[in-house]
């Protein structure tokens, strides 16, 4: 088999294995560190909140259009070349992002930081799958699993420490030395495949590489902008969704009809990878979207600083990286990949029902322990089974593919995850709201003497009558604007359960129906 001499043993597989853990960690990490120093950079480049929102949104651009290139650039410029220079980019470009003096130098910077950090990502995950064998790739995708899903949770607290005891720009520097670290183990470690073919520049996919750059960065800056913009009432999100579609369309005949194509579509048809790469989206939709939703209602609803909020994370981090091992070894023993993902739907769908029925106004901070636990046990059950399914009967260059596949769809499904979120709070807060007012009757007894409590104890404190009056109105609004929002916050945790839950008939009966006509499978091959 091809990629046997890519297999290693002892001292050499453990130095590759944590390079690449180490590359996804710094990838995934930065993609969650900024948000919550967005406030330190807009006052200190003078930016508004909407041009500061361009840091995050560029970032994934970068990242989305890169992904699913990686597999062809390692075979063009060889894996280890592609790897290194990758890590060498994403490098100086933390080293210019720390040093930016305007809000669009940064973003640019962050940009170009993006496309260097997507390929860390993908070919990390193939480095780490064509380092084991087969028998125990299971193993290299739970270890692989552990960087990727305690990278967007380490991500909030370790940049609310550096906000509140240094500056923003060390967020970025702390990727340099890690850098130049990774950088050095590639290039003596890491091993290029012998089945890479060169191109010549006549043979490039120039179309495709335009039209899926058009495609996905518009899809991308939709999903990101759309809410503040107000979807399409924009002449720019108009424009954008127009050029995404055609450039969907286009791009799908073009790397089916092209020799040579960048994105090689046809490893879809292997049945496996296709339910992995919906699973994938799903996954995505589900580990960004929570980890998005949880700080932004501690914080805005709570009042909680962000390096509480983002602390809190940390022990559901550890349960999932206490299971990854497990669950590796029982996929190893030969469990079936999909009774573990079927459970982890389950246990993601017990997490978000746990979380519509706590959430209130002022829930206490012992309230979310478990909670946030069963959410990591349930993370921790879907990751691995998910990508060695994808994975499992994929061989040679197809396993770059495959991953690149998994890899831009878990993407694309936090950036759908998070732009769903964030305007169905805003519509159902507005709804709510609406609703709680107009059973707000001035005439009522109860609010009336709400009404003349809240004035009473604002004269105490020295207002003049009318003042009073009107701050206990204020009062009273805020109170049914915090509801409204909560409210809209215990559906997102409803229906992000539900989403889970539907789920699971699905992977049970589509996988079992798939898999007879499959080649090899994991959990049979040793």
């Amino acid at each position: 088999m091809q990629d046997d001499s890519l297999v290693e043993y002892g001292f050499r597989r453990t130095i590759i294995t944590i390079t690449a853990i180490m590359c996804a960690l710094l990838e995934i990490v930065d993609s969650t560190i900024v948000n919550v120093a967005l406030n330190e950079m807009k006052g200190n480049l003078g930016a508004t909140l909407s041009e500061v929102g361009w840091v995050i949104t560029a970032y994934a651009i970068g990242n989305v259009i890169i992904v699913p290139m990686t597999s062809w650039l390692s075979q063009q410029f060889g894996r280890r070349n592609y790897f290194a220079a990758s890590i060498i980019i994403f490098t100086i470009f933390s080293f210019l992002c720390g040093n930016a003096t305007n809000i669009w130098e940064l973003v640019f910077f962050r940009l170009m930081q993006g496309i260097g950090g997507g390929a860390l990502l993908v070919t990390s995950q193939t480095i780490i799958t064509e380092s084991y064998p087969v028998e125990k790739r299971s193993m290299a995708q739970a270890i692989y699993g552990l960087g990727v899903i305690i990278g967007p949770t380490l991500g909030p607290p370790l940049g609310g420490y550096i906000v509140d005891n240094y500056s923003w720009p060390y967020i970025f520097y702390i990727n340099i030395p890690l850098g130049i670290i990774a950088t050095l183990l590639t290039i003596q470690f890491v091993k290029s495949p012998r089945y890479s073919e060169k191109r010549s520049i006549s043979d490039v996919d120039w179309a495709g590489i335009g039209l899926l750059a058009a495609f996905v960065g518009s899809l991308q800056y939709i999903l990101e902008r759309g809410h503040e913009d107000d979807w399409f009432e924009s002449k720019a999100i108009v424009f954008l969704t127009i050029t995404a579609v055609v450039g969907f369309i286009l791009f799908i005949w073009r790397e089916l009809t092209f020799k040579y194509p960048i994105v090689e579509l046809r490893v879809l048809k292997n049945g496996n990878l296709r339910i992995g790469t919906i699973m994938s989206f799903v996954l995505g939709f589900g580990l960004y979207g929570s980890t998005f939703i949880v700080p932004l209602y501690t914080q805005s609803i709570l009042g909680w600083t962000a390096l509480q909020s983002g602390a809190l994370m940390i022990p559901a981090a550890l349960t999932t990286a206490f299971m990854m091992p497990i669950i590796g070894q029982l996929l190893t023993r030969g469990v079936k990949q999909q009774i573990l993902v079927a459970l982890g739907l389950l246990i993601f769908f017990v997490y978000s029902f746990w979380g519509y029925k706590i959430i209130t106004p002022d829930t206490g901070k012992d309230a979310f322990f478990w909670m946030l636990i069963v959410r990591g046990m349930g993370l921790g059950l879907l990751f691995i089974p998910i990508t060695s399914l994808s994975l499992s009967t994929l061989k040679g260059p197809e396993i770059g593919q495959g991953a690149a596949f998994t890899g831009m769809m878990r993407q694309l499904g936090g950036s759908f995850g998070i732009a769903a979120i964030t305007t169905f709070i805003a519509n159902k807060s507005e709804l709510y709201r609406s609703t709680l007012v107009a059973h707000l009757d001035v005439n009522d007894l109860d609010v009336q003497q709400r009404v003349a409590g809240l004035k009473a104890s604002f004269i105490a404190k020295g207002m003049a009558p009318d003042k009073a009056l009107q701050s206990a109105y204020q009062i009273l609004d805020y109170g049914v604007t915090k509801q409204a929002t909560v409210l809209s916050y215990m559906d997102v945790f409803l229906y992000l359960g539900l989403m889970f839950l539907i789920c699971i008939p699905f992977v049970l009966f589509v996988r079992e129906r798939k898999g007879k006509g499959e080649k090899i499978d994991l959990s049979s091959a040793h």
